[in-house]
C-alpha cells in the first residue's frame, strides 16, 4: 500500500510539472522580461571644468524598471546568440560635494546587446546558461538637471559608448510546448562620457563609470 501511494506521488509530482523538450539548433526563442536596471554612474574623470566643480564631487545615476524583449537563435542544441530589445530612463544626481543636485535628467537609454550563450542541463530539464558579448549604448533626448541649467547648462550630452556584457542566467520549463520561465542577470562595463554646453560652449565634460546590473524576471517561448 505504501508503495503504491508513492508511486502516485511520483506521478502526480510528474504531471505537475511536465518536461520540455530541450532546444534544438535553428530553434528560436522569445522572452518577455521586467527587468531591473541599476546603474552606477560614479565620475572617473573631469575631463573640462569651466564653472569649478567643487572639490570632491561626486554622481550616482538611479535605478529602474523597465520591460524589455529578448530574441535568441540556436546555432547548436547548446550554443546560441541573442540580443534584448527595450529602453531605460534614468536621472543622474550629485553625491559627495554636490549631494541632491540634480545633473542630468531623463537620459533615456537602449541598450543595444549581442550576446553568445552557452546552455547547461539535461533534455526535458532546467538549464542553466552563461554568456557574453558587445554592447553599444545608445543616448537618447537628456537634459540638463535643475542644478546644472541653475548653473548655466542649456543643453547637455551623453556619448554613445561601446561596451561589454556578461551573462548568466535560468530556464526552468513549465510545459512540453516550448513556455518556460526565465531568469536572466547580465553586468554591463562601460565608461561614457557626460558633457554640459552653455549655448554652443563645452562647461563641464566627465567620465563616468556606468557599469549597470541588469536582471530580469519573466517568460520564455519557443519556436
Amino acid at each position: 500500500m505504501k508503495k503504491d501511494y508513492l508511486s502516485l506521488l511520483a506521478l502526480a509530482t510528474m504531471a505537475a510539472v511536465p518536461g520540455q523538450a530541450a532546444a534544438k539548433a535553428g530553434d528560436v526563442q522569445f522572452k518577455i522580461f521586467a527587468t531591473y536596471v541599476a546603474p552606477d554612474g560614479k565620475i572617473t574623470d573631469v575631463k573640462t571644468d569651466r564653472i569649478g566643480l567643487p572639490a570632491g564631487t561626486q554622481a550616482k545615476a538611479d535605478d529602474n524598471v523597465t520591460p524589455t524583449v529578448a530574441i535568441e537563435y540556436f546555432v547548436s542544441d547548446a550554443v546560441s546568440v541573442e540580443t534584448i530589445a527595450g529602453v531605460t530612463q534614468h536621472d543622474v544626481d550629485g553625491r559627495g560635494a554636490l549631494d541632491g543636485a540634480t545633473l542630468v535628467s531623463n537620459a533615456k537609454i537602449v541598450p543595444a546587446t549581442l550576446t553568445l550563450k552557452y546552455h547547461f542541463g539535461k533534455d526535458g530539464g532546467i538549464r542553466p546558461y552563461i554568456g557574453a558579448g558587445p554592447s553599444y549604448f545608445i543616448f537618447i533626448d537628456e537634459k540638463p538637471g535643475a542644478t546644472t541649467r541653475s548653473l548655466g547648462a542649456t543643453r547637455q550630452k551623453m556619448g554613445d559608448k561601446v561596451g561589454a556584457a556578461l551573462q548568466a542566467g535560468i530556464d526552468i520549463p513549465v510545459n512540453d510546448h516550448g513556455l518556460a520561465l526565465s531568469f536572466d542577470a547580465k553586468r554591463y562595463f562601460l565608461r561614457p562620457t557626460a558633457t554640459w554646453y552653455a549655448g554652443t560652449t563645452e562647461v563641464i565634460k566627465t567620465r563616468h563609470r556606468l557599469d549597470p546590473w541588469v536582471i530580469s524576471a519573466g517568460v520564455a517561448f519557443r519556436f
